[in-house]
């Protein structure tokens, strides 16, 4: 069914039906029970994160400049500090691995879907002198319960990492989440929110692939974790993600962000004891969707590298804060130093440890 949406985007198809008449009935009903109960709560207003990250790296190298993309969950949509959301998170671990200053620029837009990217894009790329090194890019689970078309989602997507990689960025999906985990959600339709999501993560990475970037499968990233304890995990709405939740989220991502700037060494060997293999990528696609935290980056055409990267929790304390810092005008921007407790060597030394070969906890 993937390659299927995937196909149909690269060639113009049309939407995909995923379900039978008999069971529309059935899921509307659980479709409006379930929006008189997710989002109950009142998520606050993302913070601006953007900024400079790692100052005390400052030195002759230039800062790396990374970029966001997505809807609420790269705008980090949620939480109430800048030092909470993904992108603080993932600038100041970048930096930690780097020991350079990240530039940190995020455009994703709460609500936003797949057919936002190509304004996003456009964002991001309307200064030259500021083309992004990378850029990370979270979005699907809108398009989901917009019912989105799988074929538009997958086209609005790929035409996006394409355009970033011809401009010379790399270009890190995190794929769809898995809408199964949410609390209020109850059968059948949290069996379909979890099959349709799959499904749209899957064709989200044969799309990214083959257009050169790389993707980290978000799936049921947090379902475990959300069991045992959904407070803590979700936020105030019971649908986006906690502090906690985007953190775990963030250091799955990390690894990958770092392993496409080669900020640590790649080797061609595959350990066959983490599941790592070289698969067609639409099968690669598949089993990645299946399990959270999977890498899928391209090799030799139609072949795709199925990678799973060690990663670490990121301890409480490291949460980077921001301070300001004027720029040349006399305007200020935040800036994001490592020092001591929240982003000084504990941070560092949490991303320095966060990848190796597979994006699991490791306690």
């Amino acid at each position: 069914m993937a390659r299927r949406i995937a196909a149909g985007a690269a060639y113009g198809g049309g939407s995909i039906g995923l379900l039978g008449a008999a069971a529309v009935g059935v899921l509307l009903a659980e479709v409006q029970l379930a929006k008189r109960q997710v989002g109950g709560g009142v998520a606050p207003v993302p913070p601006s994160a953007d900024g400079r990250y790692g100052v005390a790296f400052t030195g002759p190298a230039e800062p790396l400049r990374l970029g966001l993309l997505g809807d609420s969950t790269a705008a980090g949509q949620g939480v109430r500090r800048a030092g909470q959301t993904p992108g603080a998170l993932l600038a100041s671990g970048l930096a930690a691995v780097s020991e350079r200053p990240v530039d940190l620029r995020n455009v994703a837009l709460p609500g936003a879907r797949s057919d936002d990217l190509e304004r996003q894009v456009s964002l991001l790329l309307a200064d030259p002198a500021r083309t992004p090194d990378v850029c990370v890019i979270m979005i699907g689970a809108n398009d989901v319960t917009h019912r989105m078309p799988a074929t538009q989602s997958v086209r609005c997507l790929t035409t996006a990492v394409r355009r970033l990689r011809t401009a010379g960025a790399e270009v890190v999906v995190g794929t769809c989440p898995d809408l199964g985990t949410i609390e209020p959600v109850y059968q059948p339709l949290r069996w379909l929110a979890r099959r349709v999501s799959r499904q749209l993560a899957a064709a989200q990475t044969i799309g990214a692939v083959e257009q050169g970037g790389r993707t980290v499968s978000l799936g049921d990233l947090l379902g475990p974790e959300f069991e045992a304890n959904p407070r803590e995990l979700f936020g105030p709405d019971n649908y986006h993600p906690s502090a906690e939740g985007y953190a775990t989220a963030s250091m799955a991502v990390l690894p990958t962000l770092c392993a496409v700037l080669g900020l640590w060494p790649e080797t061609d060997r595959l350990d066959g004891a983490r599941r790592e293999d070289m698969l067609p990528v639409a099968k690669a696609a598949s089993q990645a969707a299946k399990e959270a935290g999977t890498e899928v980056t391209g090799a030799r055409a139609p072949w795709a590298l199925l990678k799973h990267r060690r990663r670490r929790r990121l301890p409480a304390a490291t949460e980077p804060h921001p301070h300001p810092h004027p720029e040349p005008g006399g305007s200020s921007r935040m800036e994001h130093r490592p020092g001591t407790g929240a982003d000084g060597s504990q941070a560092r030394g949490a991303a320095g440890r966060a990848g190796v070969r597979r994006n699991e906890p490791t306690d």
